[in-house]
């Protein structure tokens, strides 16, 4: 299992070693900890906080953790002796006291992905609104890497966790559920009663780009799909084969081009592919933009014109499909609202009013986005 994560938020620290020492109660905790963390015996603790400022230890935990309970001006005074004094509190003694983390950790499928730093993006923002910290980590569109960070989550007890699943048979999070942490299914549609969910209706995007290109006149249509345990690919093609349907065209109008990865290198793959084929399509639906670029790269050194030779649709439309040699047609996925969202679901599930909470499933409409790479006047 790869061990890179990220951590967002000021105030998150490593676990801590066992020890052999005396327990440690209350307040004393905080500060004791972060002595033997750091192993300077002199390190600033809570108390050495409260006695500088001249308040009790609880308004100084106050301001931490509790600060609408603190009035403006001891608040502002707190925070200067501890930005004075260099005080810096410990999140897993306060975990400890507290008994819940505020770490909420999200899993994506691939960080490479322009569309999924978005997505962080949107969760990060609710998230530290919130006064939580988000731990991000990448799978690799791997089911079994997928399945180690789980783990890894439930070993840390995070707040809850925001999954972008690599695993479309749903094993992964069955075993995660386990653990009564609560998550959010990221970017695919999921009607599971023991968590939320929130997404783009990938049906209905594949489908508008298939609606686009028969409207324009093509008739067979490449599809570089991707993974096939991937049910957001799944979910394009099946709608891909709906608007064939609608067209009156047979499922064979469609050729799909699978590849392993949805990235470029994959897509420049795809694309020296499609150029081999004996009867070339007029046109390609790939399952995202990083595919579509590489396609695009291959054929414009082919020297095969797009639109003109052939056009390209893509699917998520990150900043660099507008930007490319050809400004590239994409069905667009708002991928900043998604991690905002799903951040959201997530904090009511865990916050005061958690008991009131209900599992929503948030299922967004995609938008085509047409640009010159399908349409000579787009």
């Amino acid at each position: 299992m790869r061990t890179g994560l990220g951590f967002s938020g000021t105030d998150g620290s490593p676990p801590f070693p066992p020890t052999d020492g005396p327990v440690i109660r209350g307040a004393d905790r905080e500060g004791a900890l972060a002595r033997r963390v750091t192993g300077d015996r002199s390190a600033v603790g809570i108390k050495d906080v409260a006695r500088e400022a001249k308040v009790s230890v609880g308004t100084v935990s106050n301001v931490l953790n509790r600060p609408e309970r603190v009035s403006d001006r001891t608040r502002r005074h707190v925070q200067q002796v501890i930005a004075r004094l260099g005080y810096v509190r410990s999140e897993s003694a306060r975990q400890l006291r507290a008994g819940r983390s505020r770490i909420v950790s999200l899993l994506v499928l691939d960080m490479g992905n322009p569309f999924f730093v978005d997505v962080v993006r949107g969760a990060e923002r609710t998230a530290r609104d919130a006064g939580l910290g988000v731990m991000v980590c990448n799978s690799g569109q791997s089911v079994q890497e997928e399945a180690d960070y789980l783990a890894l989550f439930a070993e840390q007890r995070v707040r809850g966790a925001l999954v972008t699943s690599a695993d479309s048979s749903g094993r992964t999070l069955r075993e995660f559920r386990r653990f009564g942490i609560p998550f959010v299914v990221v970017d695919r549609v999921d009607g599971n009663e023991e968590g939320c969910s929130v997404a783009v209706d990938n049906v209905a995007g594949g489908a508008l780009a298939i609606r686009h290109l028969t409207a324009a006149g093509h008739r067979r249509i490449a599809f570089v799909s991707g993974p096939e345990h991937l049910k957001q690919v799944q979910d394009r093609r099946a709608g891909a084969l709906a608007a064939l349907d609608e067209a009156g065209l047979p499922h064979e109008a469609l050729h799909e081009l699978p590849t392993d990865r949805l990235d470029v290198a994959a897509g420049r793959d795809a694309g020296a592919r499609l150029l081999g084929l004996a009867r070339r399509p007029t046109a390609v639906f790939c399952a995202n933009d990083l595919l579509a670029l590489g396609v695009l790269q291959t054929l414009y050194t082919a020297g095969v014109r797009v639109p003109d030779d052939m056009a390209i649709v893509g699917y998520d439309d990150i900043e660099f499909a507008a930007a490319a040699t050809v400004p590239l047609t994409s069905v667009r996925q708002p991928a900043y609202a998604i991690g905002s969202i799903a951040a959201d679901l997530l904090l009511q599930e865990t916050g005061e009013k958690a008991g009131e909470h209900r599992h929503e499933h948030v299922v967004l409409p995609p938008e085509l986005v047409v640009r010159q790479s399908s349409t000579a006047g787009g």
